[in-house]
């Protein structure tokens, strides 16, 4: 056949593709633009003596060589398929060269029907018995068979023939239209390199990202670095070494894996950041983490109905003291500033008081979340302050653990009526507290859907899948802003704690009584 032919029955396949499939002219000029670029190129190369095509005589036995220009073509017009149907997906399965495709939509039966059992199969035979591109003594047999998974088209042909067309379809990956439902390309060995395995919160979410690699028949590396710096980025630098292609890391100083990082990037190693930025490196692939800035929105909002400030007298003022996370850990930053842009209009008007005046994060901050630093903070400030009869109406705290250290500080040292108390992670002991009174809310992030995600995002870069996410703005870790999905917290406190911890699964009864 020759190439005025052949370029006839290729552009034949995707002007049907554009007639049949979305009437919008945008799209149409955009499938007939690339496929005219696609093919123009293939033909210049050709014309050029170019092709890398083999060549041979038909009376000798045929060699197949599918070549690139050729799979760029097929791809072209398979991509512009999807495009021009929306979101179809088209799967690859290895069973001696069985091509999957899968249409999810209910006009997949009469777009199969119409297009290729026609249209494909023609194209698909001219390019098997194309003298200028390649050469095979047989032709190929296309046959459409309706399964309960999709459409399977069937090439009887023999071995090697299938083989090549199996590759074609296989390529099809680099596309980002297309999903390859098959095995994982190249390595499939995952690293999760933890801060510690002695908070529950790590421990768990390590086991379930292991479990769900596992089932997904990745080999995994876990680790927990013990809080050590200097162990994680050992253990790390371990994993890259060991033929890890992708890496989940939770940082535990977000400043001190940058060189961690890019040796993975020189690698080829893909990295997911898991609810800790890592910062000043361009290696980072992907963040996954809940919404912190909403995770302080919500206390600070909290704080304001249960006093009920905007329905309160002119002339009361609430006295709202602050305690801040790990200054070291840019989610505490995100926690401050969604609890502050609330409190910030009272604060101002003076509706709100932090009798100590330490509410900007500077001050408010506690290293490491310690609790018994919280607890050495909250003391002096009671003593000082609230110790003659102030009436203290509320204690902000970022999260769970310095939550316990304020609520030990009032044990020992507030007489007054009991403040509202925030916390955030419904650690066991801070539930407790909250059944029995001495807290008051604890912002749940069910980190068994953030591990459940990054467990996704690994498993979407390693079958070069579009990997999911849904915020490109939000976090910036000093050289790139990077791509996100912010998975949502919600609250807990007495009234729906049973709900969300008990009858979800979270805890058992037992654990909280």
């Amino acid at each position: 056949m020759g190439f005025k032919k052949f370029a006839a029955a290729v552009m034949s396949a995707v002007l049907f593709l554009t007639a049949t499939g979305c009437t919008a002219e945008a799209k149409n000029n955009k499938a007939r633009e690339e496929m005219e670029d696609v093919f123009g190129s293939y033909m210049d190369k050709v014309l050029a003596g170019k092709d890398a095509s083999k060549f041979v005589d038909a009376k000798k036995e045929a060699e197949y060589d599918i070549t690139p220009e050729q799979t760029d073509i097929l791809r072209c017009v398979l991509k512009h398929a999807e495009y021009e149907i929306d979101e179809s997906e088209a799967v690859a399965k290895d069973k001696e060269g069985t091509v999957t495709v899968k249409l999810k939509y209910a006009d997949a039966e009469e777009f199969a029907e119409s297009y290729f059992d026609d249209e494909l199969e023609d194209l698909l035979d001219d390019l098997a018995n194309s003298s200028k591109s390649f050469y095979v003594k047989k032709k190929i047999k296309v046959d459409l068979v309706e399964t309960g998974d999709g459409w399977l088209v069937t090439k009887k042909s023999d071995a090697k023939l299938k083989k090549e067309l199996q590759s074609i379809v296989e390529n099809i990956y680099l596309e980002s239209y297309y999903s390859i439902d098959t095995k994982p390309v190249g390595n499939t060995r995952v690293g999760i390199s933890l801060p510690t395995k002695d908070l529950r919160r790590w421990a768990s979410d390590g086991e379930r990202m292991r479990s769900g690699l596992e089932e997904l028949g990745y080999e995994v590396d876990l680790q927990y670095a013990d809080n050590s710096v200097d162990t994680q980025y050992y253990q790390i630098t371990e994993m890259i070494e060991s033929g890890c292609s992708v890496l989940i890391i939770a940082s535990i100083d977000p400043s001190s894996l940058e060189n961690a990082a890019n040796e993975a990037k020189e690698k080829g190693v893909r990295v997911i950041a898991y609810d800790r930025l890592i910062t000043n490196t361009d290696a980072v692939d992907y963040f996954v983490t809940f919404d912190n800035y909403m995770a302080g929105v919500m206390q600070a909002s909290y704080i304001v109905n249960m006093l009920q400030i905007d329905d309160s007298p002119e002339d009361k003022v609430f006295n709202v003291e602050f305690t801040c996370g790990d200054p070291s850990d840019n989610n505490a930053l995100f926690y401050y500033s969604g609890a502050y842009d609330v409190l910030a209009p009272y604060i101002t008007s003076g509706k709100v008081r932090p009798l100590s005046g330490q509410y900007e994060f500077r001050y408010a901050a506690t290293d490491s979340w310690s609790t018994d630093q919280a607890q050495t903070r909250a003391e002096a400030i009671i003593d000082f302050y609230y110790s003659e009869g102030e009436t203290l109406d509320a204690w902000l705290c970022s999260n769970d653990s310095t939550a316990l250290g304020v609520t030990n500080a009032l044990e020992a040292k507030y007489t007054g009526p009991y403040p509202v108390v925030t916390g955030q992670d419904c650690d066991i002991a801070n539930v407790k507290n909250i059944i029995n009174g001495k807290q008051s809310m604890s912002v749940f992030k069910d980190t068994r859907v953030l591990a459940d995600r990054a467990v996704t995002m690994a498993d979407q870069i390693l079958k070069n899948k579009t990997v999911e996410y849904n915020d490109s703005v939000t976090y910036h870790n000093g050289v790139k802003t990077l791509d996100s999905y912010l998975c949502e917290p919600v609250f807990v406190d007495a009234f729906n704690y049973r709900t969300f911890l008990i009858d979800s699964g979270y805890y058992t009864e037992d654990m909280l009584f």
